[in-house]
Order: C-alpha cells, then sequence, then structure tokens
C-alpha cells in the first residue's frame, strides 16, 4: 500500500498488514496514519491524492464559514473513527486554484477520492456519524 506523508509529501510504501502499527514517514518520520485532519493547499494536493492508496476524504472549508466551523469537530471526530481512511482539510481562501479545479460552490464540500480519483461529494455540514456513514457507504463500492 502507498501513502503520501502528510508533511513531505513523500510516498511510503507500508504492507496491508502493518496498517495498524503506527507506519511513519521514511523520509520525516512524521506519522502516516495519525487521527486528526490535516491540512492541503494547491502545492500538496495532487501529491497527496495521487500518491495515496487509501481513501481520503477532503473537507473544502474557510475560516470565515459558520457551517464550516461548526462540522470541524465532528470531521476531527469521524477522522478518530476511521482510522484506515485519511481526512484532509483544503482552506478555498489558501488553495484557491484546487477549490476552482473542482469547482467548490458551496461550502463546506467534502470529496471522497480512491484511487486518486473522486467517488463521491456532499456538500452541507454534516455529524460525525453521517460522515462516517457516508464513507461507509461509498468506500463499499470502491
Amino acid at each position: 500500500m502507498h501513502i503520501a506523508c502528510p508533511r513531505c509529501s513523500a510516498t511510503n510504501r507500508v504492507p496491508d498488514d502493518r496498517l495498524d502499527d503506527g507506519p511513519v514517514c521514511a523520509r520525516c518520520k512524521a506519522p502516516l496514519l495519525a487521527p486528526e485532519p490535516f491540512a492541503l493547499d494547491d502545492t500538496q494536493f495532487d501529491a497527496f491524492i495521487d500518491r495515496t492508496e487509501l481513501p481520503v476524504v477532503v473537507d473544502f472549508w474557510a475560516a470565515w464559514c459558520g457551517p464550516c466551523r461548526a462540522m470541524a469537530p465532528q470531521f476531527e471526530a469521524a477522522a478518530r473513527q476511521q482510522p484506515h481512511v485519511r481526512f484532509a482539510k483544503v482552506d478555498t481562501e489558501v488553495a484557491r486554484q484546487t477549490a476552482a479545479r473542482f469547482a467548490i460552490r458551496s461550502i463546506p464540500t467534502l470529496m471522497l477520492f480512491s484511487g486518486g480519483v473522486e467517488v463521491a461529494r456532499q456538500a452541507g455540514a454534516m455529524s460525525a456519524a453521517d460522515i462516517v456513514r457516508w464513507v461507509q457507504a461509498h468506500t463499499r463500492k470502491t
């Protein structure tokens, strides 16, 4: 299994049976499967999404958005419940090119990627339980 490091973008090979052993990046030693969401910007987005074989849920958000701020703790809780799914946040005010490329029209918007390809999208704030159900429903199909 290939997993991109959220800190340095290095691609790491982790055997499937070692995913629960707390793998760290070979280059920078950062945890590869930390339970909290991490930020991606325009320069990191493609490298991370394309080089990670695990499903990746991306929350497109902005600091000024009330529903985005309200959903942030729910997104973090969902990330802790799904250790084999990567959870990333993209600030649409910072990563304008990425937001425009994916035609993000309302925030928060969640996108699920598998194998570097978008497989699902959901606009609007959701609870942690709803996020988990949404991810599970779409990862079973991939």
